[in-house]
């Protein structure tokens, strides 16, 4: 895929924004990467719940150290519930909504050497937690994020539950910023699998960020500018926005700000944040530079990482969205060194990477299990790879998950519809194998941008409906 790479200050824009026609059906893809989290949930769950091979599963979560932890979702292929990757995933299905609307449980090292159903489980469930010694800023500051964009789309169907939501997003940002520390030097289990790069200092512009577009609140946006250079909001312009890296989604969001406000009082910081998330170098080929074929690798697929590229890819592509409908909102265009570059141009090359996922690719494969006429059959998920407690009420132990699903040849007797998985390396090529669990696991913070892209997607005329 010629290993394109994405940075919100830099984009080659390619041949696929003049095309349009899509034979993808949005909607249907759409659907499917809804019920994924519903394969993911663990507690107690509904009898009319519609991923029927999912049972009841941690109804103890907590009990231990005497609260209640009961819910919540799986992070990927496995049973833990990391509470940084998953409050981001509440945070980008959030900002979906908005858009496009018409305390970590579990033992990471335990469930990892156990390979066995979500309802069988008899691994560790310990619960860890942050507090005035034990810091953890990232982690709550992405919650406090997570709560505040919940709280802004839940406002519009359940106001009393929307205040509840900002009063512990303000808490949790006041929490996180009096205290602050990384998680990484306190819960050192978590940060095996999901350590933090980039700090507290992201999380914290993110939180502060999303609080003003809750409250409309001046303090926030005053916050946000007042630590603008020290915190690296206007400093950084980075290639990723995922569950560490904050720092393109808030400039992304404050752009609107600035595009549909102005906000006096901070619009020279604004503007700084604003240069940091514009596509500031954008080349577009002429008609005659166009890739024809779509094996060009112009067409291919953006690259960040060999492990899981898909959920960068997926949070690049809602960015652009967004970003598109930013500028078309307030009738702007960006002026580039080689011509000017339309919104819709910028919408485009986000659909031509969901295209991609869904299945135009050198692979003809969907990534997104479930969609389309060829998809893989051996996700790296313990779920999905054993039979359901409904045809085998039987337990299954950790060993004999291991020894008998694990490496199990045969497809998955539960597809778990919906899932975005890891995808390709940079030159496509892709393994359908649960031990290649780089390119077959999928995860909360991958398929929550999702979402939001195929909402905005199955908007367009051509959306194949």
């Amino acid at each position: 895929m010629g290993r394109l790479s994405i940075s919100l200050a830099f984009l080659t824009v390619v041949s696929v924004l003049g095309s349009t026609a899509t034979a993808f059906d949005y909607k249907d893809a759409l659907e499917k990467s809804l019920l994924f989290f519903e394969a993911q949930r663990s507690g107690k769950l509904p009898p009319d719940r519609r991923v029927k091979w999912r049972g009841d599963s941690a109804l103890t979560d907590g009990f231990e150290q005497g609260v209640d932890l009961v819910g919540g979702y799986y992070d990927a292929g496995d049973h833990v519930k990391f509470g940084f990757p998953m409050a981001f995933a509440v945070t980008m299905l959030s900002w979906g909504v908005i858009e496009f609307e018409k305390e970590t449980v579990g033992d990471g090292d335990g469930d990892h050497l156990c390979w066995e159903r979500a309802e069988d489980m008899t691994t560790s469930r310990t619960a860890y937690k942050i507090d005035t010694n034990r810091r953890g800023s990232e982690v709550a500051g992405e919650t406090a994020a997570a709560l505040a964009a919940a709280s802004r789309a839940f406002k519009p169907f359940d106001a009393k539950y929307s205040n509840l939501l900002l009063l512990h997003a303000k808490q949790l940002f006041t929490f996180a910023d009096t205290f602050r520390g990384r998680y990484d030097d306190t819960l050192e289990f978590a940060c095996k699998f999901y350590p933090s790069s980039t700090g507290f200092h992201d999380e914290l512009l993110w939180a502060a960020t999303w609080l003003y577009e809750a409250t409309n609140d001046q303090s926030y946006l005053s916050y946000v500018s007042q630590n603008a250079a020290a915190f690296g909001g206007t400093g950084w312009a980075v290639k990723e926005f995922y569950w560490d890296n904050k720092y393109a989604g808030s400039q992304v969001l404050l752009t609107k700000v600035l595009l549909q406000a102005g906000s006096a009082p901070y619009s020279s910081v604004l503007k700084q944040y604003q240069a940091k998330s514009r596509v500031l170098r954008l080349r577009v080929p002429s008609e005659e530079q166009r890739p024809r074929r779509q094996d060009d690798p112009r067409w291919g697929l953006l690259y960040f990482d060999d492990w899981n590229n898909m959920q960068y890819v997926s949070s690049a592509a809602f960015l652009l969205a967004v970003y598109s409908d930013y500028l078309s909102a307030s009738k702007g265009n960006l002026k580039c060194p080689d011509g000017e570059i339309q919104p819709l141009d910028i919408l485009r090359f986000a659909q031509s990477q969901v295209d991609y996922m869904l299945g135009k690719n050198p692979k003809s494969i969907s990534y997104l299990v479930g969609y389309g006429g060829r998809f893989p059959t051996h996700v790296h998920h313990r779920g999905a790879s054993m039979p359901s407690v409904s045809i085998h009420p039987a337990p299954i132990g950790c060993v004999e998950g291991f020894e008998d699903w694990y490496g199990n040849k045969n497809a998955d007797p539960n597809v778990i519809l919906g899932a975005l998985l890891g995808g390709p390396d940079d030159k496509d090529g892709f393994s359908d194998d649960r031990k290649s669990y780089k390119q077959t696991e999928p995860s909360l913070a991958g398929n929550a941008p999702l979402v939001g892209v195929l909402a905005r997607l199955s908007c367009l005329p051509d959306s194949g409906q």
